[in-house]
């Protein structure tokens, strides 16, 4: 989010068609299976993050301090592939420099920034379910660009997902409401909604693993000026961090946040994204919660209980009900906001 790509060489009137019967071919069932199991795999990488992220905090790193360095290392790893992918074609990249730049100032940067700045007036909780209000906000705006009101398998799908979240969330503590915080949350959640429509956009001339990077490269480079700027604290420790029943160098969970919960991650996401579309996998993403979940209950000891349990179960309803409903045959929509939901192939 590799064979949910499209294959460059299909003419643009002849590309091939996931949705409705008529229009099936042979082989879009196993392309929609590899596509909805990359998709699961970049829930469960990036749902892997807190957990590295919180053995860091711990020590005494800072939210900011962690997110740069996350950004910064994956940049400087996938720069190298990048450019192989390039093979000198460096015009793809100039073609292509305002996806690039969109993709790493909203969809990476600002992301991340306005959910930090969620979490710092509001419960971790209510921020996380704020930003994944995202879905919704997708839904909405193909309904008012389409003037179509979704089916109801779309309808239900978004209410039961995010039914889903509020019990996995377990928001039944106290909790802080903050205005300016609920701003700064619905904020991340446009950022999340824009992340999914850029990586859902065709483009046979960008490689994924380009778009990655190049994202990357700016969202680092946000970060940096943001903390610059004095708008993130930066403080990192070398102490050791604690993951699970391990004791581990403070590399080993930075490493983890970097290779694997944003490398592996935003480039298996963007191969998702456009094989399966902005609307379903945006559905898909929430399962990085109910990741997020049993991946802190593996390596931080929080063991989830029954209600969070039922959630996870709701979201992947959910998903299943909004993958059931694209793979209907669709009403007809406009070619350019049709164009996002194509067969293509991260952030």
């Amino acid at each position: 989010m590799s064979a949910a790509r499209r294959p460059a060489a299909a003419p643009a009137n002849k590309r091939p068609q996931i949705r409705g019967a008529g229009n099936a071919t042979p082989e879009a069932p196993g392309f929609l299976a590899s596509g909805l199991g990359v998709a699961l795999f970049s829930s469960a990488v990036f749902g892997i993050s807190g957990s590295f992220a919180k053995a860091l905090l711990e020590t005494g790193w800072t939210p900011g301090a962690a997110v740069t360095a996350r950004l910064t290392g994956a940049a400087l790893v996938l720069a190298l592939p990048a450019a192989v992918a390039l093979r000198g074609r460096w015009h793809q990249l100039r073609d292509n420099w305002l996806t690039v730049l969109l993709f790493g100032l909203i969809g990476v940067a600002a992301c991340q920034l306005f959910y930090f700045n969620a979490v710092a007036r509001l419960s971790v909780g209510v921020a996380l379910l704020l930003e994944y209000l995202a879905p919704v906000i997708i839904v909405l705006w193909l309904w008012v660009a389409s003037r179509k009101r979704p089916r109801p398998l779309t309808i239900a799908g978004t209410l039961l997902s995010l039914a889903g979240l509020v019990l996995v969330l377990d928001l039944t503590g106290a909790v802080k409401i903050d205005l300016v915080g609920v701003l700064w949350g619905i904020a991340a959640a446009v950022c999340l909604a824009i992340y999914f429509f850029i990586t859902a956009k065709e483009n046979d001339t960008l490689p994924p693993i380009v778009l990655a990077s190049g994202g990357l490269m700016v969202g680092a480079l946000v970060m940096w000026l943001a903390a610059a700027t004095g708008l993130l604290p930066m403080a990192a420790s070398t102490a050791d961090t604690r993951l699970g029943p391990w004791v581990t160098p403070w590399w080993v969970a930075l490493g983890g946040l970097v290779i694997l919960a944003t490398v592996l991650a935003y480039v298996s996401g963007v191969v998702a994204a456009r094989a399966l579309g902005s609307k379903v996998a945006s559905f898909v993403s929430l399962t990085e919660v109910l990741f997020a979940v049993i991946w802190a209950w593996l390596l931080l000891g929080e063991l989830p209980g029954p209600i969070q349990l039922l959630g996870g179960l709701l979201i992947v309803g959910g998903v299943v009900l909004v993958r059931l409903d694209e793979l209907r045959t669709p009403a007809p929509l406009p070619a350019e906001l049709d164009h996002a939901n194509d067969v293509e192939p991260v952030p």
